[in-house]
């Protein structure tokens, strides 16, 4: 009886065993199927783990141009890095704001041996705390929230740097992509050609040294088709290192290399740039810390009070002490007066810096402006005519050779311009989608 209820005992501890373990499990299961815990734990370790999160949410699929932007600027390293000193600036900004510090004097004078305080028979007991003139924290946690502004704008600057940097590269890789593809199909028409041209060889009806020179030809496509995919390994290690990423790792993008034509005018663009442009707003952020550091070196004239307060005893007998010193600027022809003059040459050098880069933005504007205007006209002179035009001499050379009314030799060259002219025409918009992404960078959009 007693070996019953022992075995039923241990059959219910067993069984208590085993649903706690289904019913942590269970819990498990529920806090990761919880969509917003589920979302906040991978947000959370992807930002620890940026490789973590590219590999998983990317490694299969095509990344959009919109979708490189936002991984270039959430992961790479410079980014990171100059968000930091951001962070180090604004930490800074407290420092300034900061009180001096008070300071304590403990004084046991007249002491009749060495080191014998207890036997002092005068003691003093000081706190002395230094009150600046008012204005003079203000100002200095003014010029330190500036500099952390100016900080910010060289942040924003590499931000429109590096997204260029992205564009092109992106850019670039459908480019070559596109000339892979053209390579491709060149390689293809080569091999026909060949078999077409053994086959005429064969009958007589071409000879030797016109095969062979259907041969070289199909060996100078495979050469230029290996060309473009070594140029297409580089582009994507370009883009992946851009992108904060392994450059070995594989990268699959989507887009098209065909961009809408410019909807804005020169003057609206020149507008945006000098509203938008981080250069600008850091020198005019750098003009105003610099209005204020002349009106902290003028505050510097005025003193400061030192106020101390002690507890004071005699033989006993104690009393309190109060003491105020104030600073005399009696020299301050020496340092004052250097401090001044160094502010109003460096208010009067950023002015200049100011007029030079709203110049400068504005003739990069332009620049950009009419580069995109001069690769539209080139896109439309290709669509309209080049490309028609080469396909149907190719055509027609084709149908002439297999006739027998010309020769390979002329075929080689009307499917050479053919293939040269839709690779030329794809250079023009990668020209053209580059000459974009350059006015965004003069207008400071990314």
């Amino acid at each position: 009886m007693k070996n019953v209820i022992y075995l039923t005992s241990d059959l219910i501890k067993a069984s208590r065993r085993r649903f706690q373990i289904l019913l942590s499990l269970l819990m498990v299961l529920l806090f990761f199927n919880d969509s917003g815990t589920a979302s906040s734990f991978k947000s959370r370790f992807s930002r620890e783990n940026p490789t973590f999160s590219q590999e998983n949410d990317n490694s299969e699929l095509a990344l959009t141009l919109e979708k490189c932007l936002e991984i270039a600027l959430l992961y790479n390293p410079l980014i990171l890095s100059s968000h930091e000193q951001y962070q180090a600036a604004r930490a800074r900004i407290n420092i300034a704001r900061s009180f001096p510090q008070p300071e304590i004097l403990l004084d046991y004078p007249l002491q009749p041996k060495f080191f014998s305080p207890g036997r002092s028979e005068e003691k003093f007991f000081w706190v002395y705390q230094t009150i600046e003139f008012p204005g003079r924290r203000y100002f200095r946690t003014r010029v330190a929230s500036l500099e952390a502004s100016e900080q910010a704008q060289d942040n924003e600057s590499l931000k429109l740097d590096v997204a260029f940097q992205v564009k092109e590269a992106f850019f670039g890789l459908l480019l070559v992509e596109e000339q892979l593809k053209y390579a491709r199909e060149n390689l293809e028409l080569s091999r026909e050609f060949v078999k077409m041209v053994e086959v005429k060889h064969s009958a007589g009806e071409v000879s030797r040294a016109e095969l062979l020179r259907a041969q070289v030809e199909m060996a100078q496509v495979e050469a230029n088709l290996k060309r473009y995919e070594i140029e297409r390994e580089i582009m994507a290690a370009r883009l992946n290192v851009l992108l904060g990423r392994d450059k070995n790792q594989a990268i699959k993008i989507s887009g098209e290399l065909k961009q809408p034509f410019l909807r804005l005018s020169l003057e609206e663009a020149r507008e945006a740039g000098l509203a938008l442009r981080p250069e600008i707003r850091k020198t005019e952020y750098a003009l105003k810390r610099i209005s204020f550091q002349k009106q902290q070196a003028l505050l510097s004239y005025f003193p400061d009070l030192n106020l101390g307060f002690a507890r004071h005893q005699v033989e006993g007998v104690k009393y309190w002490n109060f003491s105020l010193g104030i600073s005399v600027p009696l020299f301050f022809w020496q340092t004052k007066k250097g401090e001044l003059a160094e502010a109003e040459a460096s208010l009067k050098a950023v002015e200049k810096e100011l007029i030079y880069w709203r110049n400068m933005v504005s003739l990069e504007i332009e620049e950009a402006f009419r580069q995109v205007v001069c690769c539209e006209e080139q896109i439309k002179l290709f669509s309209e005519n080049i490309l028609k035009q080469a396909e149907e001499v190719y055509q027609l050379f084709l149908f002439s050779f297999k006739e027998g009314q010309i020769g390979g030799l002329d075929l080689i060259e009307a499917r050479r311009t053919r293939i040269e002219s839709k690779t030329a025409y794809a250079e023009q918009l990668y020209q053209h989608a580059v000459s974009l992404a350059a006015l965004s960078r003069a207008m400071g959009k990314i």
